[in-house]
Parts: structure tokens; C-alpha cells; sequence
């Protein structure tokens, strides 16, 4: 339904978003190395009911991280999959005290999975 079609939309959007990103980088520094990153589920954090259906802000997250992993490929990237860790950190607590946004630690754990990762 009308839902859908949003939903639609705003994933089309990102898509096109990410594509003048990748773009604007290659034309300015085409002999960068770019990496792309998932965003974190904030559906498993204490602020994340306070968006909406859990389940429907999760599938949401990872439809995006489904475009951004496929946007990054498309230009010749490399996608560091680092959701598990995010997921995980999520579901211990590991936020500002925003109760949202990743904490600190959880920002040094993906450091040390991106370093591992980039080796």
C-alpha cells in the first residue's frame, strides 16, 4: 500500500544518494580506497521503540544495508560487514547514554574489527 510505496521511494532515494557519493569520490579521488560500512540496528536499542514497529525498523536496516553493500560493490568498493558486531553490541547496551547511538566502546570495537578486516 501507501506504505510500501514510501518505503519504495526513500530506498530508491538512498540508492541515488549513494551513487553520487561513490561517484563524487571516484572524480575527485579516483585513486582512493573507499569503504562502505552497514549502519547499526538502533531497533534493538532502549530509544529504538520510540520510532515505530521494532521488526519493521529492523527489516528496514537491513533492506539499506542491502543497498549500501550493493552500491558499494557497484562502484568497485569493498563493504565491511561489521552488522553482526553492531547487532550484537546493540543487544548489550552498548550506546551513548542517548540510549540510540552507538557508546564509545562500541566505536572502538568496529575499529578493531575494520583494522582486522583491512589487513
Amino acid at each position: 500500500g501507501e506504505r510500501g510505496a514510501v518505503t519504495e521511494r526513500a530506498a530508491d532515494r538512498y540508492r541515488q544518494q549513494l551513487r553520487r557519493i561513490h561517484e563524487h569520490i571516484a572524480a575527485r579521488a579516483p585513486n582512493a580506497r573507499v569503504y562502505g560500512l552497514p549502519q547499526p540496528d538502533w531497533s534493538l536499542t532502549s530509544a529504538g521503540a520510540s520510532f515505530g514497529d521494532r521488526a519493521a525498523i529492523a527489516r528496514a536496516i537491513e533492506r539499506f544495508n542491502g543497498i549500501a553493500r550493493e552500491e558499494v560493490e557497484r562502484a568497485g568498493d569493498a563493504y565491511v560487514d561489521i552488522f553482526p558486531l553492531m547487532r550484537e553490541q546493540m543487544r548489550r547496551g552498548m550506546t551513548a547514554p542517548d540510549g540510540l547511538h552507538p557508546s564509545a566502546e562500541a566505536y572502538a570495537e568496529w575499529a578493531d574489527a575494520l583494522k582486522d578486516a583491512l589487513r
